[in-house]
């Protein structure tokens, strides 16, 4: 079985994920696209992620980060999604899915979703705009300093805007990147996953 395979992993999973979504995108909230699957491997054996962590993925979609990992690492995750159409279709996948038992999901605006204290690791491919991002990294950051922790943070192909602005986090550091130019044709530069972690104190 060919589990590069778009079709096959979700066929696999019990879950339909594919397809890109742009129905309620607006300058502020971008259209929704999956994350490859060879992306989510390579995420998935680097290591940083086990069956302890707690992972919110933001922009959730259709939920295929969700059930993914909770497949590979048996980890805790939380998808959040502000569009009703795609939160129903992620549930959807919930009640079909063979790996939805630690998958939560959560109809919110990311930017007034309250960060729950056990959360340690969060995902982001590109869900929103950079005014939206600063919000959410402050209710990131008001977790943080309600129970101080290590956080991961995990940006899928960055714009360089992300990237500029997350350098500039007091609280942040970048820790790794995972390349994934060899996944696609084109050499494509943003095809990475870049790491940020939490400074410990």
């Amino acid at each position: 079985m060919n589990y590069n395979n778009e079709d096959t992993w979700d066929h696999l999973l019990k879950i339909k994920t594919t397809g890109r979504d742009d129905s309620e995108a607006d300058p502020y909230h971008y259209p929704y696209e999956p994350t490859p699957y060879t992306v989510l491997e390579r995420m998935a054996n680097s290591g940083y992620i086990g069956k302890k962590n707690v992972l919110i993925d933001y922009g959730c979609g259709k939920g295929r980060v969700d059930f993914f990992l909770s497949y590979q690492l048996r980890c805790k995750t939380i998808g959040v999604e502000y569009d009703e159409h795609l939160y129903e279709a992620v549930l959807r996948n919930k009640k079909a899915a063979i790996s939805g038992r630690t998958a939560e999901f959560v109809l919110a605006n990311a930017e007034n979703y309250a960060v729950p204290t056990d959360a340690d690791c969060f995902y982001f491919f590109n869900p929103f705009s950079i005014e939206i991002l600063k919000h959410v990294m402050g209710r990131i950051l008001a977790s943080y300093y309600e129970k101080v922790r290590e956080m991961k943070l995990f940006f899928y192909y960055p714009s360089d805007e992300y990237v500029s602005y997350l350098m500039q986090v007091d609280e942040l550091e970048f820790e790794d990147e995972i390349s994934c130019k060899d996944l696609f044709e084109g050499e494509n530069p943003r095809e990475r996953v870049l790491i940020f972690s939490t400074q410990k104190i």
